[in-house]
């Protein structure tokens, strides 16, 4: 009669521990050792499996991989020259302090770009102070026809000798000067003639916008942007008080 593998088992361990128990005493217990049934392959032995690194240590020497360095921003080329002024294919690599008056001109002059949700895209210095064009005068030839009184409202954007001039949004070839009535260079885009106002106290102000119907702030390409109404804080095309083409009186210059 057949036994089943668990039976033989079962009566091997009681025989051991049989054996064990009437053992002499200082006798050594018979070794028992289990021997896989004929046609069983032994069980292998259990290996633990190996500790898996923690997502946050994970994540940690990820974080400590270090990055490629940055490019460095490089350096703008000379685009064009005018005479002893060079106009520069884009922002100066190093940094530039404006200057803070708006009437006496720089060597060195940024022009950026700004948004404004009525008027759009409008040129500035490299402070933020708003630049205008003047319907009066002409882009060909460039030619400023503000001067004197109107001049002290409206001060143009004055570059000295060797002149430097930094674009940011604004495509250099457009870019140049034009001599003045009284030998002064006067920034021009496209041809026109820029001017700050002198009653745009902060960055960002646009006072000046439709003043007489003929001043407007300058975009990027040298065209007026559009006019600001009544509502939005603007002249509605006058400022009532001068006659066209005046600029409005001049207010004591605030410093910048």
């Amino acid at each position: 009669m057949k036994r089943s593998r668990s039976t033989i088992a079962i009566l091997a361990l009681t025989s051991a521990f049989g054996l064990a128990a009437c053992a002499p005493a200082g006798t050594t217990p018979t070794e028992v050792r289990f021997v896989a049934a004929e046609g069983e392959t032994p069980a292998a032995p259990a290996v633990p499996p190996e500790p898996s690194t923690p997502p946050e240590q994970a994540e940690l020497a990820a974080e400590e991989t270090p990055d490629r360095k940055a490019e460095p921003i490089p350096e703008p080329t000379v685009a064009k020259t005018q005479k002893w002024v060079k106009i520069f294919s884009g922002a100066s690599d190093k940094d530039i302090t404006p200057p803070r008056s708006i009437r006496k001109g720089s060597k060195t002059v940024e022009l950026n770009t700004a948004e404004n949700p009525v008027i759009g895209t409008y040129v500035t210095d490299g402070a933020g102070r708003t630049l205008y064009r003047f319907d009066e005068d002409s882009n060909k030839p460039p030619k400023a026809t503000c001067n004197g009184d109107c001049a002290k409202a409206w001060p143009p954007l004055l570059i000295k000798s060797p002149g430097k001039i930094f674009p940011k949004g604004i495509n250099p070839k457009i870019l140049g000067y034009v001599e003045r009535a009284d030998g002064t260079c006067q920034v021009t885009i496209n041809g026109w003639p820029v001017y700050y106002f002198a009653k745009d106290a902060e960055p960002g102000d646009i006072l000046g916008q439709g003043v007489n119907g003929t001043w407007f702030a300058v975009d990027p390409k040298g065209g007026k942007t559009g006019a600001l109404p009544e509502s939005a804080g603007g002249t509605g095309g006058t400022d009532g008080s001068t006659e066209r083409g005046s600029g409005g009186d001049a207010p004591a210059d605030p410093g910048y």
